[in-house]
């Protein structure tokens, strides 16, 4: 994947820090959410160290054309000015229907109050609406990707774990 000129300043520091990177490793550059408020909430609870996972609908991936995240992709992510933030690597990916999403994957998430009764409600309403921008709808039984990860640059935002 072609790395964006906007993220490819942060990118390149990134890798010389780390003495070389391959670029296949590139997975995406990405605000969090659907709008430009969740992009900047999410990507700031990203820097302080609460959020370390998020969920995709797996559909969405693979209609993407890049496929579900795996261990060792790494991703810019960016604010709602597409400015990057930090670069965080994908260690983990489970596939499970949305129904099956514990508690304990909500709160690493870190959203809201970070439980899991915040986390189905949130969801529920964000896949409701990429559903319907899709001409799909949304079910319980849904597949998502529930994806953790580490914040690897900058340093000063570097996940402890």
């Amino acid at each position: 994947m072609t790395i964006p000129s906007h993220v490819l300043t942060m990118w390149s520091a990134f890798c010389l820090e780390e003495g070389g990177i391959k670029d296949g490793r590139f997975y995406e550059a990405f605000g969090f959410g659907d709008s430009p408020s969740m992009a900047d909430e999410l990507g700031k609870l990203v820097l302080t160290g609460i959020k370390r996972a998020t969920a995709g609908s797996v559909w969405s991936y693979e209609s993407s054309g890049k496929g579900i995240p795996k261990p060792g992709d790494l991703s810019v992510v960016t604010d709602s000015n597409d400015t990057p933030l930090c670069i965080i690597e994908t260690v983990q990916v489970d596939i499970v229907p949305f129904h099956a999403v514990s508690e304990e994957f909500a709160a690493t998430e870190g959203e809201g109050d970070g439980s899991l009764d915040y986390w189905r409600k949130a969801h529920f309403e964000y896949f409701t609406r990429e559903c319907e921008r899709s001409g799909r709808s949304f079910s319980h039984e849904m597949l998502l990707a529930c994806e953790r990860f580490l914040v690897v640059h900058p340093r000063a935002a570097r996940s402890t774990v």
